[in-house]
C-alpha cells in the first residue's frame, strides 16, 4: 500500500478506536466524520470520549465533501475521518491540504476500500494513518473479524502495536492501559491466501460494475452517478438511485434477488447522537442518499447470467413491472 507499518487487529471499528486513542483524541476534543456511513466512524469518536462533528457529503460521490471541511473545524478539532465509502476514496488531496493548514491529523475510515485508489496511490497511504475491516462481506474478508491499521509514523505504529495487547511492549509487562485487539493467526492464513487474488478481484468488480452502468443507464427512475476519475472505485457495493427504492427492493425480493439499502438513517439523526442538536435538514445530500440509495448484487464471483436477471428484473420493475 506504500505504508511504511501495517499493524494487525481484532476488528475495523477497534482500528479506528486504536488510531484516535494512540493520537492522543479524548474528552474535550473534537472529530469531523460524514453523516453518511456505518456508526463506527462516528461510535469510535465516541468511544475515545470525544464529540463527533458532522460534514455533510458530496451528491456524486455520497463522500465527506472537502469544500465544506475547513468551515466545521473549530479549536477543539483534532482529526478528521474521511470514509472511502462504498469502495471510493474521498477527495484526499483537498482533506489534506486543510488539515495540514489546520493542525489537524487524518484517518482513512478504508474499511470498504481495500485496494482501491487515489491519483495513483492506494488507500491506506494517503492520511496520516488508515484503518480496514476484514468482515467476511468486505472485498478481502477473513471468515470472521479482522482489522488493520496502516501508517508510515513508526512511533504511531509502535503505540498502536502495543495498546492492541495490553499496554505492553514486554509480556507481562505493562507501560499503559490498552485494549485486547490483536488479529487471530487463523484469520491471517486465510487472509493470506485470499491477499494474491485482491486486484483481479477487484477488476472483475469493475468490470461488473460497467456492464451495470451501460444496462442500465437509460432506465427511467434509476440514477447512477459516475466514479470520481482520480479515483480507482473498487465497488464495495455498487449502489443505484431509484425513485421508488423501497417497492424495487420489494419487487427484486420477489424474484429471488438480494438487495440492501445503505444507509436508512445517517447518523446525524440516529437516536444515540440526538444530543449532539442535529435536525433533518442539517445534511441534505446525506438525507437524500439514505432515502434513495440501493445496493444491487455485486460480488468478483457474480456471473454474467446472474447480473442479466438482476438487469432484467430492474428494467421489468421500471416498464410497469411487466
Amino acid at each position: 500500500m506504500g505504508a511504511a507499518h501495517a499493524v494487525g487487529v481484532g476488528n475495523g471499528t477497534d482500528a479506528l478506536r486504536l488510531v484516535l486513542e494512540a493520537l492522543g483524541v479524548g474528552p474535550g476534543d473534537e472529530v469531523i466524520t460524514t453523516p453518511f456511513t456505518f456508526i463506527a466512524s462516528a461510535e469510535a469518536v465516541s468511544q475515545a470520549g470525544a464529540r463527533p462533528v458532522f460534514v455533510d457529503i458530496e451528491p456524486d460521490t455520497y463522500n465527506l465533501d472537502p469544500d465544506r471541511l475547513e468551515r466545521a473545524i473549530t479549536p477543539r478539532t483534532k482529526a478528521v475521518i474521511p470514509v472511502h465509502l462504498f469502495g471510493q476514496p474521498a477527495r484526499m488531496d483537498t482533506i489534506m491540504a486543510v488539515a495540514r493548514r489546520r493542525g489537524i491529523r487524518v484517518i482513512e475510515d478504508a474499511c470498504q476500500a481495500f485496494g482501491a485508489t487515489y491519483r495513483g496511490r492506494k488507500a491506506g497511504s494517503l492520511g496520516d494513518a488508515a484503518c480496514f475491516s476484514f468482515f467476511p462481506t468486505k472485498n478481502l474478508g477473513t471468515m470472521g473479524d479482522g482489522g488493520l491499521v496502516t501508517t508510515s509514523d513508526e512511533g504511531l505504529a509502535e503505540r498502536i502495536r502495543r495498546l492492541r495487547q495490553h499496554g505492553a511492549r514486554v509480556k507481562y509487562v505493562h507501560d499503559e492501559i490498552g485494549f485486547n485487539s490483536r488479529l487471530d493467526e487463523l484469520h491471517a492464513a486465510i487472509l493470506l491466501v485470499c491477499l494474491p487474488h485482491i486486484d483481479a478481484w477487484n477488476g472483475r468488480r469493475r468490470q461488473l460494475a460497467a456492464r451495470y452502468r451501460e444496462r442500465l443507464a437509460d432506465v427511467p427512475g434509476i440514477t447512477m452517478r459516475m466514479p470520481d476519475p482520480d479515483a480507482e472505485h473498487i465497488y464495495h457495493l455498487f449502489c443505484v438511485e431509484a425513485e421508488r427504492r423501497d417497492e424495487l427492493m420489494e419487487w427484486l425480493a420477489g424474484r429471488g434477488i438480494q438487495s440492501g439499502v445503505y444507509y436508512p438513517v445517517p447518523l446525524h439523526l440516529q437516536p444515540v447522537y440526538r444530543d449532539l442538536g442535529y435536525c433533518p435538514g442539517d445534511f441534505p445530500a446525506a438525507e437524500r442518499a439514505s432515502r434513495r440509495l440501493l445496493a444491487i448484487p455485486m460480488s468478483p464471483f457474480l456471473s454474467e447470467e446472474e447480473q442479466d436477471r438482476v438487469i432484467e428484473a430492474i428494467r421489468s420493475f421500471a416498464d410497469g413491472g411487466r
